[in-house]
């Protein structure tokens, strides 16, 4: 059988200009259109022309250089500079310019809530595109790894057991010194021994700061590296990172909002992130889905009251198991006696209130002398007891709701719409991390995956040429 080979000594010559070095239909052409069609005074990217001092790299190009190299998973300063040497492509981009890692890094972190916005600015271009409804929005999250260790994650326990070590140890090297003290005066040992004290004293200083800051900000815990970063607990166990939300438009799957919060859950999450993307789309939406994880019911009356409708299930609903025969949902509640009646007839008045719910349960010992004492309750005293939140009525009508056939439609569509992004973004990305530290850092850097993600559905969508004419490029 017969081998091609390769010869590196074979004579070749590039194309006479950068512009002929890719084809009209590359990808990278589309990326570029992209950035010519935002406005940089609305990002907020100073460019000015004639402006006097030492020449600048044109703003336009370092953004191009950074939104283009995140969407293939080339994200730190110093590959990009690889990549405007070597990679045809990039070359292109930029046309021949070859900034620096330390140029390139200057640029992302002076530019932080710039580069934030470019999100926003994708989303509304989608808009204009006729690509984004905004009627239907799903909401998102999933755990990110912070540019910082575990190790650094600092609670009160921790500093208090680390101070008692500390102090241990200090005490020992004291003792240490006093027997040494009149036996080796100015030999090594005794040198060596005061460098630990040294040492030791330092460190029960910062750890005492540490301390003082949790307890004078009252943090549950903060980070050494990253003091925006919390502890998150994800499938790949705990470790130091943030919580990445998105919201994706229902129409074509397009991220609409992006954001990164410091919270270890979902909670609370849904009413600024419906809010935020609202403002992008510069309407309201009409219908807001989300998982579980979401379900605290004060964010969703708020997003409610607000004239958009709600798709989020119950943490009951969520599991999906069948309801047991002495469940709470097995009760029935009335309004005008304020008290439930049981399965077996017996009604169970309001008692009082615990930790802002109200407690029902019966009179005497109605429990005990019930046939199903025992697999209904075991509680002897007061008998089976039934607690109800001041917004329960909101509570079961959301829970109604969401059994209807049009919200089970929207929900099963839920996980092919927004858990798409997340899967394309740690992947295909290689985002499953951020490379700057704090919060401004991470949403800019989650805004350029964001964009990545976007750019990669609307060539699928228009293909490159569809997407440059419709660009104007």
């Amino acid at each position: 059988m017969a081998y091609r080979y390769g010869d590196r000594t074979q004579m070749e010559l590039f194309p006479a200009c950068v512009e002929d070095y890719v084809p009209m239909d590359a990808p990278v052409r589309a990326y570029d259109a992209f950035v010519e069609a935002l406005d940089m005074g609305t990002l907020g990217i100073e460019w000015d022309p004639y402006k006097v001092g030492c020449p600048q790299y044109d703003p336009r190009v370092m953004l191009k250089l950074l939104v283009y190299g995140y969407s293939y998973g080339i994200r730190s300063s110093r590959k990009l500079e690889r990549e405007t040497h070597y990679n045809l492509s990039f070359i292109w981009l930029v046309g021949g310019l070859k900034p620096d890692h330390k140029t390139i890094a200057e640029f992302r972190r002076c530019n932080k809530e710039a580069l934030k916005k470019v999100i926003r600015e994708c989303a509304r271009l989608c808009l204009r595109l006729g690509l984004m409804e905004g009627n239907t929005l799903f909401v998102d999250g999933s755990k990110w790894r912070g540019n910082a260790g575990i190790a650094n994650s600092w609670t009160e326990p921790k500093c208090e057991r680390a101070l008692g070590r500390i102090d241990r140890c200090i005490e020992e090297i004291l003792l240490e010194c006093e027997s040494v003290d009149k036996q080796e005066e100015g030999e090594c040992s005794l040198v060596r021994l005061r460098e630990a004290l040294s040492n030791q004293e330092g460190l029960k200083q910062k750890v005492e700061g540490i301390l003082e800051e949790l307890r004078r900000e009252e943090k549950a815990s903060t980070n050494t590296t990253d003091p925006d970063c919390s502890r998150i607990h994800g499938r790949q166990g705990s470790h130091a990172g943030y919580n990445g939300q998105i919201v994706v438009d229902e129409q074509e799957g397009l991220i609409v909002q992006s954001d990164v919060v410091n919270a270890n859950n979902d909670l609370g999450q849904l009413g600024n992130q419906v809010e935020e993307a609202n403002e992008t789309l510069g309407k309201r939406c009409e219908t807001v889905c989300a998982d579980a994880g979401y379900a605290e019911y004060e964010d969703l009356e708020r997003v409610e009251s607000a004239g958009i409708g709600v798709v989020v299930p119950s943490a009951k609903q969520a599991e999906r198991g069948d309801p047991k025969g002495f469940e709470k949902s097995a009760f029935t509640y009335d309004e005008e006696r304020d008290a439930y009646r049981c399965p077996m007839g017996h009604w169970l008045p309001f008692r009082s209130y615990v930790r802002g719910r109200k407690v029902y349960y019966p009179t005497g010992t109605v429990c005990r002398g019930c046939c199903h004492f025992g697999v209904c309750t075991t509680a002897g005293k007061n008998g089976r007891q039934i607690s109800r939140f001041e917004n329960e009525a909101f509570r079961e009508r959301l829970a109604r709701e969401y059994e209807t056939a049009e919200a089970q439609a929207i929900y099963r569509k839920r996980k092919e719409k927004v858990e798409l992004p997340f899967g394309h973004l740690k992947r295909n990305m290689h985002g499953g991390y951020f490379l700057l530290r704090g919060l401004a850092g991470v949403r800019a850097e989650f805004s350029l995956l964001a964009t990545g993600f976007n750019m990669a559905r609307l060539i699928t969508i228009l293909g490159v040429g569809g997407l440059m004419a419709r660009l104007g490029g």
